[in-house]
């Protein structure tokens, strides 16, 4: 049998089958070949994964529809839960029910009925944040990849390139128009390439007023006539009325052109 190394002059030479193994060593993991490669690539292709992810926002708008969540409005909340408790768990709730489509005016109503003004911002804001939160890494790792190359139209790469390069004032400003589809805006925004704490700190800033509007709408329900709750009135109804106008004046100025 060879040795390891022989000195021979001063150099060391390499056996035949100490250089073999160190070839094996040096090579890494061997990559899968034949069915198990392919069926590993079709699996984690692009395509697939948005697949997965419509998917899974289908059967979550499905259970929403099932269960009927709104019914906590009638039968009240769990009485194993209250106070800060109850809030935290209606903030996931309601986070996982913006992920399944559920309209944010409701959840923010809810809350107020729920829990009051000021706890019930707090959790409204708290589940909003959240919702948003799963939506855009949902949307960046599952869906990403596979709708960046379908960005060719003129809006979209102008849209893209906004949320790309000034994210943050972007989302905040969406955040604040009051005709801005919540979900969408989370899925446009993980489209992009905007980062994920500029996004969330956005959402926040920009969540508040709207929400609070509702959440004391919500929480002055029993009480239609009092200041707070048609200052909660206005304040839902005049920024909506705002958008309707400004959608309303960029459209004919496109027509115009």
């Amino acid at each position: 049998m060879l040795d390891a190394t022989t000195r021979s002059g001063g150099t060391a030479s390499v056996s035949p089958r100490t250089a073999a193994e160190l070839a094996v060593a040096t090579a890494g993991p061997v990559a899968p070949t034949g069915f198990a490669a392919r069926v590993t690539r079709v699996l984690l292709s692009p395509w697939s994964r948005l697949s997965l992810l419509v998917t899974l926002l289908a059967s979550a708008a499905t259970t929403v529809v099932l269960f009927q969540p709104q019914q906590l409005l009638t039968n009240g909340w769990p009485p194993q839960l209250g106070g800060a408790a109850a809030a935290l768990a209606y903030a996931v709730a309601y986070g996982l029910c913006t992920v399944a489509f559920v309209p944010r005016p409701l959840l923010n109503l809810a809350a107020g009925a729920l829990f009051g003004s000021q706890l019930g911002l707090a959790s409204a804001i708290a589940g909003t944040v959240l919702g948003a939160g799963v939506a855009f890494c949902l949307g960046r790792v599952l869906g990403q990849e596979a709708l960046r190359p379908l960005l060719r139209g003129r809006w979209l790469k102008a849209a893209d390139g906004q949320l790309s390069r000034h994210g943050f004032r972007t989302m905040l400003a969406m955040r604040l128009f009051p005709g801005v589809p919540f979900a969408a805006s989370n899925y446009c925004a993980a489209v992009s390439r905007m980062g994920l704490l500029p996004f969330l700190l956005a959402t926040g800033l920009g969540s508040i007023p709207n929400t609070a509007a509702y959440v004391v709408a919500g929480a002055r329900a029993s009480t239609p006539t009092s200041p707070a709750f048609l200052i909660a009135l206005a304040c839902i109804a005049l920024p909506g009325l705002a958008g309707a106008v400004v959608a309303w004046l960029k459209r004919h100025r496109l027509r115009g052109r």
